[in-house]
């Protein structure tokens, strides 16, 4: 067989993923505050970007259209098509020969609606004064512990013990992890580990450095002087009143059904996690992305949140002033790269906003019945029946849906929550329920139930094919597990003993 050269030509197809591209995906799928720190990021990295401290914002405004239910368009100039606006093919997206490329002008994210912010009100000299420094702030559980342990405890090696046993302490107050293992990282012996958490278990609140719920509440009582023998017994089987086992929890104790009533309600009045109360973890509110809200007519108006849409502009005056200057190729590639990634990065934010906000006229058209008369009526949605709409890919659409938010006058949603599963109706012939309406029936269904007459996984079951909802008796138990809603068996000895407890009470 001979060995021969020759030159041979083939076409095919390939898709590359760009940086650029790459990066507009990135954006897509971040939420609101990750979008914020990355445009941070990008400030400070490229000096052709600045902070739009006044600008306009996108926002919907309700417009005539056959649709009775949804009434949205972006707003867009005159003569350009909704086609062209919302191209979404990977070498048309972003065009290089528009007016964002000519030098001498600057290049701004624009919306159409509400200003912002001018720059005047919100710039802030150096010389204003830090106003951070004079807010007070809340003393958390392990400062007000060590502040105690300095007055209560003077040896030396008895304090790096207590600090090393408050390091122990979670937010709830109780002293986790082992402490034969302390004691041999710190080479003491296991005595004068307990001996010092001894003195720790008085402190401030009263049950902190507690091991179990049992020694938290005994400390409590002990502090009450309320710890006698019979109150010992009721301690030690706290696994029956969790289990609502009133019955044996009495045999065990010793008591008559009115002595119990009272010990638990003195129970109740203690705490449980005494240290909650100090520093508690503030819980950073959702800044929802879209605003949904009903127009006069009956349809809903779909906007973007302006507060999480970044501000930034591309400062094509400074890049014709610094390119001028600039001597090296070394300079101009850099002032180039800057100048690319600039204007990538305002047009990526553009299409991110604008396929949000697809997105999102789509869900609201979709589950009007939710936004009209409540989750009983939300419809089963796949993110399939969503890109096909708009005319977008799955993958584009799951990644929009991804830590998004939306404000609608039932509350705030993240946009994964509209997308349910089909549950077929018990007739052939009907049309199929959403899995969220079926978990919000089964709610009512539970709420609804007598202490004398508490449903069963497979008297719901029943309930459920007569409202023509065809469902097993698993996926019945694994949304009420999923709700957080006890068996039939523990309700029942809940009610049982709630009705007890309001029986104890009306006699005195």
């Amino acid at each position: 067989m001979a060995l021969t050269t020759r030159l041979e030509l083939r076409q095919g197809q390939q898709l590359v993923m760009t940086p650029q591209l790459q990066q507009a995906i990135k954006l897509l799928q971040l939420s609101n505050m990750e979008l914020t720190q990355f445009v941070e990021t990008e400030l400070e990295r490229n000096p052709l970007l600045e902070r739009q401290d006044g600008g306009e914002i996108l926002r919907e405004e309700p417009v005539a259209t056959q649709d009775p239910i949804v009434a949205l368009d972006l707003s867009r100039p005159a003569g350009e098509s909704a086609e062209s606006t919302y191209d979404t093919d990977a070498e048309n997206l972003y065009p290089d020969d528009g007016p964002a490329d000519r030098p001498g002008q600057q290049t701004s994210l624009h919306w159409d609606g509400v200003k912002g912010q001018s720059a005047s009100s919100s710039a802030m000299s150096s010389d204003d004064s830090n106003l951070e420094a004079y807010v007070s702030t809340d003393k958390s559980l392990h400062d007000h512990l060590t502040e105690q342990m300095q007055v209560a405890i003077a040896a030396p090696i008895d304090r790096i013990i207590a600090a090393n046993l408050i390091d122990l302490v979670d937010d709830a107050g109780y002293l986790q992890g082992d402490l034969g293992e302390l004691a041999d990282k710190l080479g003491v012996p296991l005595s004068a580990i307990e001996r010092v958490l001894k003195v720790l278990q008085t402190f401030e609140p009263t049950g902190v450095f507690a091991r179990s719920l049992a020694e938290c509440l005994t400390m409590q009582l002990k502090e009450l002087d309320r710890f006698d023998p019979v109150m010992q017994l009721f301690i030690d089987n706290l696994g029956l009143l969790a289990g609502h086992n009133l019955t044996a929890l009495r045999k065990a104790v010793g008591v008559d059904a009115e002595d119990l009533t009272d010990m638990i309600q003195e129970l109740r009045a203690l705490n449980p996690k005494p240290g909650l109360k100090y520093g508690r973890v503030e819980v950073q509110p959702v800044l929802p992305d879209v605003n949904v809200r009903a127009a006069r007519d009956g349809s809903w108006i779909v906007e973007l949140n302006s507060d999480t849409l970044p501000r930034v502009l591309v400062n094509r005056s400074y890049y014709a002033l610094v390119s001028k200057r600039s001597k090296t190729e070394q300079d101009k590639g850099y002032l180039h790269d800057c100048l690319q990634s600039a204007n990538w990065l305002v047009k990526s934010l553009d299409q991110r906003a604008r396929t949000i906000l697809r997105v999102s006229e789509e869900i609201v058209r979709q589950q009007d019945g939710f936004f009209t008369y409540g989750v009983q009526h939300m419809r089963p949605l796949n993110l399939k029946t969503v890109a096909e709409k708009i005319g977008m890919h799955e993958s584009t659409v799951s990644r929009v849906t991804s830590n998004k938010y939306m404000a609608t006058p039932r509350g705030i949603y993240e946009l994964k929550f509209f997308f349910t599963s089909a549950i077929n109706a018990s007739e052939g012939d009907g049309e199929s329920h959403s899995s969220e309406a079926v978990r919000h029936r089964i709610r009512q269904l539970i709420d609804a139930e007598s202490a004398k007459d508490i449903l069963s996984d497979d008297k719901l079951v029943e309930r459920l094919k007569v409202e023509g909802i065809d469902i097993a008796r698993r996926t019945v138990a694994k949304y009420r597990e999923a709700m957080r809603i006890s068996s039939s068996v523990q309700r029942r000895r809940e009610k049982q003993m709630a009705a007890q407890l309001v029986g104890a009470r009306a006699a005195r």
